[in-house]
């Protein structure tokens, strides 16, 4: 069967390879997504911070013999430490400033984190093995799909879904949302919001984290990974609604797919296709997919 001129086979192989790209779109886009959308930070460091959490999990692996799995749980708490170090060193006192200011600290940060890597580990990459567990894969008739890409969507969407059910759907996500908005009413009910607001950023930055721990084994360890994706991810939210997370999760996952399609469809389009349809949309809802409209 043939869609397109295309035979099915190869278009549903690349659904499968887009959901992939879509997973870390997915995760990297929440984080920035809740750190905008509850402290109003244009982050721009956060494909720095995922970069460093392919390297701590790297890191960790070669020098102290640290498993992938404990890599999951441990390198976003490290890195989610210095997203809390920077929020509490620097951009505590930028809150009631321009967005501006934000942007142009983290961006800063990026290129200093950017640089560090580089002097120390070069551009040229290092190699992540694929855990034991997840090596080989399984024959679904119209590809071959790696079991370490599988567990890559599965552990996404699961991180994605945990996240957006406890900021919208629980207490600990309604006093969030609260301290964000009215700091000075949540404060006068004993809850400490300047803590709150720095556990948001630590969990924003574990995220990028986490994300790169999932890239390490599919692409290779380099400082300049996060810069080579943050611009996509910045477009991503930019489409789905500055700060909405639910927009962040299906968006990313949707343009993920899309890219994907438009590899096999019209190959010279797929490198600007999110693009185009950021143009799209801003110019038909300015406030993105599922933003709200001022």
């Amino acid at each position: 069967m043939e869609i397109f001129g295309i035979s099915s086979q190869a278009l549903l192989g690349q659904v499968f390879l887009g959901l992939i790209n879509g997973s870390f779109y997915a995760v990297l886009s929440l984080g920035l997504a809740i750190i905008f959308g509850l402290l109003n930070i244009i982050n721009f460091s956060h494909g720095a911070l995922y970069m460093m959490g392919a390297f701590v999990s790297w890191i960790g692996l070669t020098q102290f013999g640290m498993s992938y799995w404990a890599s999951l749980v441990l390198t976003p708490l490290i890195v989610g430490v210095m997203g809390i170090a920077i929020e509490r060193l620097l951009l505590r006192h930028l809150y009631q400033l321009d967005h501006l200011y934000s942007l142009l600290l983290t961006f800063g940060l990026a290129l200093i984190a950017e640089g560090v890597f580089r002097n120390l580990y070069g551009i040229s990459g290092e190699t992540y093995e694929v855990p034991e567990l997840l090596q080989g894969g399984v024959d679904l008739g119209f590809m071959f799909l790696p079991l370490y890409r599988g567990w890559v969507v599965l552990a996404a969407l699961s991180v994605c879904a945990v996240t957006w059910y406890t900021i919208e759907k629980t207490s600990l996500g309604a006093t969030l949302r609260a301290a964000t908005e009215k700091p000075e009413l949540v404060q006068a009910l004993g809850i400490n919001v300047p803590v709150m607001v720095t556990a948001t950023y630590g969990v924003g930055v574990a995220l990028a984290a986490f994300a790169g721990v999932l890239a390490a084994p599919v692409m290779q360890v380099n400082p300049l990974m996060g810069s080579n994706l943050i611009i996509v991810v910045f477009a991503v939210v930019v489409i789905g609604g500055m700060g909405s997370i639910l927009g962040s999760i299906v968006t990313g996952l949707g343009l993920g797919i899309v890219e994907g399609l438009t590899k096999v469809i019209y190959p010279e389009a797929s490198a600007v296709v999110i693009f185009v349809i950021m143009v799209v949309v801003l110019l038909l809802r300015p406030a993105g997919l599922f933003g709200k409209q001022a």
